[in-house]
């Protein structure tokens, strides 16, 4: 409630003020006597209730207004003399009102983030990481705090040759690899140095689509089913292929075998590259790993990865797996000089990958996604079983499909919740001409949450979610013949 006061020379215990928001209760009391002062509504001199009965008005501890009154002194927004109590302090310069809008009630961000794309940052292996660190810096050569070499640091490159042929079944000497930023960064290179137009999954990142499109290359969505990509509908006129085949971004499932070897076929009859975005290929839960597509032509496929969800996106650290042709083009495009990538940390993860620590945080982080991935499947089995959970077989988000023309509405849900959820549509390509319509569902991610919060983020979830549709009346029978 707000209430307007003369500019009395004393006034009694009553001080209507608004502690608007949550927070520190010091703050707010003090962030309210300043906009008291500033707009007029305590004019210079103007004594203020005693500490104690402006904390029993407002339901704060007495030592709370005395704190907020005492900081407003240091300040010189109040005056205390001995026997004189708390006063406005006097000023040379009028005040003049300042009018603030008010502060919603609702808070700007969410409660709860269920967005799909970066794991826990509290499970970052920081002890692990030291160790490396200390390692790396100890035994790094004097040409590593020199001008970088836009290949990427060699003892990266090596490690990442032996890791990736172990893990992911990709052919490639060190020479292959080029090191950038982060999986947008490949990309963005890629797109310089082979231009042309390109064919991509119905279903991906908007923000792949659109940083390829500042590049001057255009996209056409290839349709996805349960298989995957529908490889037949590439043509000799598309460049090249962007494709999720480990697991489909973000619907979920492997490339299908027999399309994994029909793309290959496509790029060696026309010359078209596939550009494999290997994001979350180590991730594998109910079935075996499948292999990179870049293992089965390595002169027709790029492979691009990184760090961002196996260790964090803030590290900044990707590669490129290469066709030979390619490589002098990508580093010519980067510069002469590495200035994406830290050199210190890129040994450190050549040291982190080579020490094993790597996939003991693999293991780690899969072990602790498959148990938020099985909270997730069993809380929605109990309250929400006619919902159906897809792509759960890997990576870090499920699919939640929802009844048709449900999406919108869960979404606004679900921010009445508290909750970040991003809806199936999201990730549709604009010119995607789908012949049964968009599908409807939620695309939940459940590796960000830290494991105290995250119990709270599932119960908002499942209050988000559509009811069960009620079943279509029947239709009357057809009258009798007569």
């Amino acid at each position: 409630m707000n209430s307007w006061v003369n500019s009395a020379e004393i006034l009694g215990s009553d001080l209507p003020l608004e502690l608007s928001g949550t927070g520190n209760r010091r703050a707010l009391l003090m962030d309210a006597l300043r906009d008291a002062v500033r707009s007029g509504r305590l004019a210079p001199g103007t004594r203020l209730p005693p500490y104690r009965s402006l904390a029993a008005d407002l339901g704060l501890a007495r030592n709370t207004v005395a704190d907020a009154y005492a900081e407003l002194v240091a300040e010189g927004w109040l005056a205390a003399r001995q026997g004189s109590g708390t006063r406005v302090a006097e000023r040379a310069v009028p005040v003049t009102p300042v009018h603030r809008p008010r502060t919603p009630e609702r808070a700007a961000r969410p409660v709860h983030d269920l967005v799909q794309g970066q794991p826990d940052p509290s499970v970052f292996p920081r002890t692990a990481w030291l160790a490396s660190a200390r390692r790396a810096l100890a035994a790094a050569p004097d040409d590593a705090f020199g001008p970088g070499d836009p290949h990427g640091r060699p003892e990266l490159r090596r490690a990442l040759a032996g890791y990736l042929a172990r893990v992911r079944g990709v052919r490639a000497a060190p020479e292959r690899i080029v090191l950038c930023s982060g999986a947008a960064h490949g990309l963005r290179l890629l797109a310089e140095v082979v231009g042309g137009a390109w064919a991509a999954e119905e279903y991906g990142l908007p923000f792949h689509r659109a940083l390829l499109a500042s590049h001057g290359v255009g996209t056409r969505p290839l349709g996805v089913d349960a298989d995957g990509a529908r490889v037949d509908g590439l043509t000799r006129r598309d460049r090249a292929v962007l494709l999720t085949p480990a697991h489909q971004f973000p619907t979920g499932g492997p490339l299908h075998p027999g399309r994994r070897a029909a793309v290959v076929d496509w790029a060696r009859a026309t010359g078209g590259l596939v550009v494999e975005d290997d994001y979350d290929g180590e991730f594998r839960y109910d079935r075996q790993p499948v292999g990179a597509v870049q293992g089965l032509d390595p002169e027709h496929v790029v492979l691009v990865g990184s760090v961002s969800k196996s260790l964090s996106p803030t590290l900044r650290i990707g590669w490129m797996v290469l066709p030979e042709r390619l490589v002098a083009p990508v580093v010519a495009a980067k510069g002469e000089r590495e200035q994406f990538s830290s050199a210190t940390e890129q040994l450190t993860l050549a040291d982190f990958v080579e020490s094993g620590a790597y996939d003991r945080q693999v293991r780690r982080m899969r072990q602790r996604h498959r148990r938020r991935r099985d909270q997730l499947v069993a809380a929605l089995e109990r309250r929400a079983p006619h919902i159906r959970v897809t792509g759960i077989a890997a990576g870090l988000h499920a699919v939640l499909e929802l009844p048709p023309g449900t999406e919108r509405s869960a979404v606004r849900a679900a921010a009445w919740q508290g909750l970040a959820v991003e809806g199936l549509g999201d990730y549709l390509h604009p010119g995607a001409g789908q012949a049964e319509g968009p599908r409807d569902g939620l695309v939940v991610g459940y590796a960000t949450p830290a494991e105290s919060a995250y119990p709270e983020a599932l119960d908002a979830l499942c209050r988000s979610l559509p009811p069960v549709s009620p079943p279509a009346p029947a239709s009357p029978p057809p009258p009798a013949a007569p």
